[in-house]
């Protein structure tokens, strides 16, 4: 069955960057957006500034501003740096070896997992994003894009194997399981254990969220 795809339109490439030509201005651009998600990790949006991404980044303020317009242009630049490693994650959904021999409600079980891991794996630069996202228009549509990304290609590998068949609407159920789970893991990553009545993402609340999923999608 066919996913219906995301209607947000793919967020464009970080504007007023001058991208580099040269092999060594090349790595020290890569240095910047490396250090720049470093930042974030560590102190969130008021850690990130130019002086500071110079400093971790080992580069002359002046290099920089040869290469970025502003601020933030430099920090979608980084953005998009960060979740470019996120997505990299997320292509385990259309890996068909990794789910080759897998009974449906095991391929869901599976699925939450991913997901979970890929919060866990990047929780610090998540929970910088999604912070910011709320005050920044642009973040917000570009993380809009990247959440629906992962939603349907969550939802077109469990649709695969029949899930949500009992359902009116099949992908409009599986992608509500899609939901549930990513609200979860979205409030934990961004406001912490005590945000939550249950008190983390342990071993036993995934063995929950899954549990819901496939009883909602597979009927038992």
């Amino acid at each position: 069955m066919a996913v219906t795809s995301p209607d947000t339109n793919p967020p464009m490439p970080a504007i007023g960057i001058r991208p580099p030509l040269q092999r060594r201005s090349r790595e020290s651009w890569e240095r910047v957006l490396d250090s720049g998600v470093r930042l974030l990790e560590m102190g969130g949006y008021e850690a990130f500034t130019i002086a500071a991404v110079c400093k971790e980044a080992q580069v002359a303020p002046r290099a920089l501003y040869a290469r970025v317009e502003s601020k933030e242009a430099l920090f979608l630049a980084v953005y998009e740096h960060g979740m470019s490693h996120v997505m990299l994650d997320v292509e385990v959904f259309a890996d068909d070896a990794r789910w080759q021999g897998l009974a449906p409600e095991d391929i869901a079980a599976h699925a939450v997992l991913e997901v979970a891991g890929i919060f866990e794996r990047h929780a610090d630069f998540l929970r910088a994003v999604v912070l910011i996202s709320g005050v920044h228009p642009e973040v917000y549509r570009r993380g809009a894009f990247y959440s629906q990304d992962l939603g349907h290609r969550f939802a077109a590998r469990l649709l695969s194997v029949g899930a949500g068949s009992g359902q009116t609407d099949p992908e409009a159920a599986v992608l509500t399981a899609f939901d549930s789970i990513f609200a979860t893991l979205v409030l934990r990553t961004a406001y912490g254990p005590g945000f939550s009545t249950i008190a983390a993402v342990d071993e036993t609340s995934l063995v929950m969220l899954t549990t819901m999923v496939q009883r909602f999608l597979f009927g038992r």
